[in-house]
């Protein structure tokens, strides 16, 4: 717009003071009058007289006191060069004038101090003393009250005369709004658009200087925005329907228009976008009372101008920022994230607004894909912000916008979101063409830096997005091999993106369709050439910073070279096999394992399928070198794919967990390739043990799930019938009879769906469930006692189960879901559902016989389930009590840790059956010779003693003495490690009792005085002192009371020791025992003081 004249009178200008006119606009906000009505009309009326009063007491003071005679000057000079009509009926126009004329001399004076400003060269002695301050510079005071000024101005020279709809209403910014509503004389002289245009004309003169222009547009420039909008873009009438109204003309509306492009140019451009959503009429926004702002509808003209201004804003450089920052910070974030801006990084609706915003391509671009070309490199860097609370909201943005243009524009944003985004990795696809000045080896393919903000951002879409979109998951699925090369080097050392890598290999793998998962697996253990992969020219290398790089490998000269890159292949490749059984191990809930497994499976029938006669019947009917050499490698691609098969079976087999199968469709498929694979085998004659015990277990499992194990569907049975033509195939093939047996019992109970459970279904489920043939099928005669006897079980309860069949279809109940194994054959480990008193004297013996089963498992599972029925008190176990006793304590002598810890639990729960019987033959037992017990079973008995003293808690002072006189004694045994054994026993006892060690406490001292002093072995000596630690750090504060008559003794004691004792780790026990007693002390002489209220009841 046209500015004001520049310059004044230079006599004026150089004698008038800034302060002056400060205190001149301070005396136009001066208040008067009284508040304290409560009607509209007494406010106006109040309002009113002060604008009047202010205005006559400027006016005194420029014409009485000789002091502001230069301003009077300066003001009268600028009034005659405006425009405008400064006086008027209206009496708030009146004042809006005079305040701007004082604004512009304000702006005047400003120009002119800076101008003459000269500032002297600094002073290098005092490099640290500040700059001189420009004489323009504003105090907190003032900058105070040129606000306050501004804030008049606006809200009496444009808020009244805004059109409805066009910024906020002023009726719900302040109180005091509505009451200058009310004020405002619009039939007065001049009119409304002119008035308007006077006052954003001049704040925008005024805003010329940089101070005054931050004041004006950082709190007003909605306002100002808002009135320029109105003034230049408004349809204008041909004729003006009253009087009073005027029309601006084309030039005047050109200016504002031109004021408007400037000041969104020149303004911090999140504030600008933050402006035109309000104009436009987006959300409410909240007021400073806590209310909201509730406008009329924005007329269309405003809402098309504000759309076509946030478009231009937005194709402008870093125009993405601006917008989603403008959102953003409207919300309350703030600049640098705010107090809210937690709140904001959770509010994925207005993630979804901004994203939506984002991805519509606007009227002024001139087609999508320029607007995306454009665009998506600037929503690209909205994920390498540096700032972590702004990063997160705009990562948040990012990810929501990345998937939004996914989702509507799929193809536009392959090609300009997530090509840039994969395309390091691209780069070292096997696929992909290496230009030539590229494969110098050496040469960076793919830097550091690169090569993270990839992952991370494949991280932030992917991962964070969850968004399994077609585009999405089709652009990652070529590089997925390059991804799961990078996670197989990053297992290897420690690197930031193998989370990340690993993250995104899971999602992908658990969003991506099954084939095509399996698919993706067979191309990482290298099954699949077809796969793309890693190139076999680059490598990864450690970087500097401690990332990642790509570079191109170096050229092989020798044979020692040859030689070590035929080891690191080797290893690599062994090493990917186990890191995919590492990820194969987090797929087991969503089923991909099993399958893949099974693929494996698959695989290995195949290989024992094929025929190597035939293969060397070609090999020398080859008619050719060239088809020789091929036939050669063709065959030497078999073995590796063979070999390569079996580690990954090794590596299956050892990582998956036995709940890699999720339903039974996968269980069915797992049982259909151990049958293919036998009948391979049998079609071969290469039948072996191992073979023939996988087919045992296969079928063991469809019996146990046909026994009731698992609560079958019809659609279950419907998968099962798949194993019919296999089954039917075993039974008239293989050569075991009770294998076909089996085979024809299973065919007739699946095609049945259960209605004719068979003798040897039953037979096979209650073996399989038990689990008690011999696992490498060495020894027949187990195997055929094992199966009389698991025969027996099994007719007992098909007998059981025809009764009570008969009974059911006589009282018309339906029993087609009985279980076909009896309870009482489950596996020991499981007996967890058995009821009490459920258990049968067979079972029992059973089970005891199992107790000198020479397989470890067997033994360690009988051991368990006994213990397991004294805990729950089974009437028949405890009248056997002895008996139990006696195979617990053989069982302890044994060498395997889980056979005894199994038979120290026994003892232990025996013992809480019946403390006193028990209890005392042990301490027996423990204080016996080393000719009746070796010193491991001892020991042994030691920890079970000590186990039952923790088990019986307040209820071992009971038997006190026997237990302390038994560890006194053992300290005295020729054993060194018995003794030392005893000590620590007796040191757990004495922390258990407390108070309760009474007069025992000086034996027990007497007897570590002399232990610690006079045992040869230091290991004892160190014991000794170790009790003594464990006293005083179980007693704590108790310790003054139960050892106040030996306490004297053990700090003799620990004092002899820390001066005397040779071994250096029985000195830091007696040290640690000192600090122990010390703070035991120190806390008993003065005690902490507490501040708490007590409160007397007086007699």
């Amino acid at each position: 717009m046209a500015a004001y004249g520049q310059t004044a009178g230079s006599g004026v200008l150089k004698t008038c003071d800034l302060d002056r006119i400060l205190e001149a606009l301070k005396l136009l906000l001066s208040p008067g009058g009284s508040g304290s009505s409560s009607l509209q009309i007494t406010k106006c009326d109040v309002l009113l007289a002060t604008l009047k009063s202010n205005l006559s007491d400027l006016e005194d003071k420029f014409l009485k006191d000789p002091h502001w005679t230069k301003l009077k000057l300066l003001r009268d000079e600028i009034a005659n060069k405006t425009e405008w009509p400064q006086n008027s009926v209206d009496v708030t126009w009146s004042f809006t004038s005079q305040t701007l004329l004082l604004l512009l001399c304000l702006k005047e004076t400003m120009f002119r101090l800076a101008a003459d400003f000269n500032p002297g060269k600094p002073n290098p002695r005092t490099p640290e003393a500040a700059p001189a301050l420009s004489p323009d510079t504003l105090s907190i005071s003032q900058q105070k009250t040129v606000q306050s000024v501004l804030q008049f101005v606006v809200t009496l020279g444009v808020c009244p005369y805004l059109m409805p709809g066009v910024g906020v209403p002023l009726r719900y910014k302040t109180e005091f709004g509505a009451v200058v509503q009310d004020l405002v004389r619009l039939d007065a002289a001049p009119s409304a658009t002119r008035r308007l245009y006077t006052s954003c004309r001049v704040l925008l003169n005024v805003a010329q200087h940089a101070s005054l222009g931050s004041l004006i547009f950082c709190h007003h420039f909605g306002d100002i925005a808002a009135g320029l909008c109105q003034l230049g873009f408004c349809p204008t009438k041909r004729k003006p329907q009253k009087p009073m109204e005027e029309v601006l003309n084309e030039e005047e509306r050109a200016l504002s228009r031109g004021a408007l492009r400037d000041i969104l140019d020149q303004v911090y451009q999140p504030l600008a976008v933050r402006e035109l959503l309000i104009l436009q009429g987006g959300p409410a926004q909240p007021c400073t009372d806590g209310k909201t702002q509730v406008g009329s509808l924005a007329p269309a003209w405003l809402r098309r101008l504000c759309g076509q201004l946030l478009s231009e804003r937005l194709m402008r450089p870093s125009g993405v920022q601006a917008v989603v920052r403008g959102i953003l910070e409207g919300a309350g974030a703030g600049a640098a994230g705010g107090s809210d801006a937690e709140v904001m990084a959770a509010d994925w609706k207005k993630c979804d607004l901004i994203a939506k915003i984002l991805a519509s391509c606007p009227q002024q671009s001139l087609s999508p894909e320029s607007y995306y070309k454009d665009i998506c490199p600037q929503i690209l860097d909205l994920f390498h912000l540096q700032d972590k609370l702004t990063a997160r909201q705009f990562q948040r943005v990012a990810t929501t916008t990345f998937i939004t243009m996914s989702r509507e524009r799929p193809q536009l944003a392959a090609k300009y979101l997530l090509q840039p985004v994969l395309a390091p990795l691209h780069r070292c696809l096997n696929t992909a063409e290496i230009p030539e000045h590229d494969m110098v080896p050496g040469t960076i393919l793919v830097t550091e830096e690169e090569l993270s903000t990839c992952i991370e951002d494949v991280f932030k879409v992917y991962v964070v997005g969850n968004e399994p979109l077609t585009v999405l998951v089709d652009s990652l699925l070529p590089v997925l091999g390059v991804l799961f090369s990078l996670y197989c080097f990053t297992k290897q050392r420690v690197s930031h993106i193998r989370s990340l890598c690993q993250e995104i290999l899971l999602w992908i793998l658990g969003k991506l369709e099954r084939k095509k998962a399996v698919a993706s697996l067979k191309g990482f253990a290298g099954l699949d050439k077809s796969v793309p992969s890693f190139h076999s020219l680059c490598q990864f290398r450690a970087a500097t910073q401690g990332g990642i790089m790509i570079t191109i490998q170096e050229a092989i000269s020798s044979e020692e070279d040859e030689d070590e890159a035929l080891y690191q292949k080797v290893s690599s490749e062994q090493c990917q096999v186990e890191h995919l059984g590492d990820l194969l191990f987090l797929c087991q809930e969503c089923g991909l394992a099993g399958d893949f497994f099974i693929f494996c499976l698959q695989e290995l029938t195949q290989v024992a399928a094929e025929d190597e006669t035939e293969l060397k019947t070609k090999l020398f009917s080859s008619k050719s070198l060239l088809e020789l050499e091929r036939h050669q490698s063709f065959l030497v691609e078999g073995q590796e794919r063979k070999l390569l098969i079996l580690q990954l079976m090794a590596v299956l087999c050892e990582r998956v967990s036995e709940q890699i199968f999720t339903n039974i469709t996968q269980v069915v498929d797992f049982v259909a390739a151990t049958l293919q694979r036998a009948c391979a085998s049998l079609a071969h004659q290469a039948e072996s043990t191992v073979e023939s015990q996988t087919l045992s277990m296969s079928m063991g499992l469809v019996a146990v799930m046909l026994g009731g194990a698992v609560q079958l569907k019809s659609s279950d049975f419907a998968v099962l019938k798949q194993l019919l033509p296999l089954l039917e195939k075993v039974s008239n093939t293989y050569p075991d009879p009770v294998i076909q047996e089996l085979a024809v019992d299973l065919r007739i109970t699946i095609a049945t769906h259960g209605a004719f459970p068979t003798k040897a279904v039953a037979v096979a489920a209650a073996q399989s469930t038990l689990n008690k043939r011999d696992s490498e099928g060495k020894i027949e005669e187990q195997q055929q006692t094992n199966y009389k006897r698991f025969t027996d079980v099994a007719n007992s309860h098909l007998e059981q189960q025809q009764s009570n069949e008969k009974s059911n279809h006589q009282t018309g109940l339906k029993s087609n879901n009985t279980p076909l194994i009896p309870q009482e054959v489950n596996e020991p480990s499981t007996t967890t559902s058995q009821k009490s008193g459920s258990i049968t004297i067979e079972e029992l013996q059973e089970v005891l016989l199992s107790a000198y089963d020479p397989q470890i498992p067997t033994r360690a599972a009988a051991l368990r389930t006994l213990s397991y029925w004294i805990e729950q008190r089974e009437a028949k176990a405890l009248e056997m009590q002895e008996k139990l006793l006696k195979i617990f304590l053989e069982n302890l002598e044994h060498e395997d840790t889980f056979v005894y810890l199994s038979a120290i639990q026994g003892v232990v729960l025996l013992s809480d059956a019946y403390p006193e019987k028990i209890l005392l033959g042990l301490l027996a037992q423990y204080d016996s010779s080393k000719d009746k017990h070796t010193p491991e079973t001892r020991m042994k008995v030691g920890e079970v003693l000590m186990r039952i003293v923790r088990a019986l808690g307040d209820m071992v002072s009971k038997y006190r003495e026997p237990l302390i006189h038994t560890f006194l004694r053992g300290t005295r045994d020729p054993d060194s490690a018995h003794r030392a054994s005893s000590l620590s026993n007796l040191g757990e006892l004495c922390q258990r009792l407390d108070f309760l060690l009474g007069s025992m406490v000086h034996e027990i001292t007497a007897c570590l005085i002399a232990v610690a002093k006079t045992d040869r072995e230091v290991q004892v000596r160190r014991a000794a002192i170790h009790v003594i630690v464990l006293l005083l750090r179980g007693l704590s504060q108790k310790a003054t009371e139960v050892l106040r008559d030996v306490l004297k003794d053990l700090y003799h004691l620990l004092k002899h020791v820390v001066c005397l004792e040779p071994d250096d780790v029985a000195k830091v026990h007696a040290q640690l025992a000192l600090e122990e007693l010390d703070e035991i002390m120190r806390n008993f002489l003065f005690p902490p003081q507490k501040l708490e209220k007590k409160i007397v009841v007086l007699p």
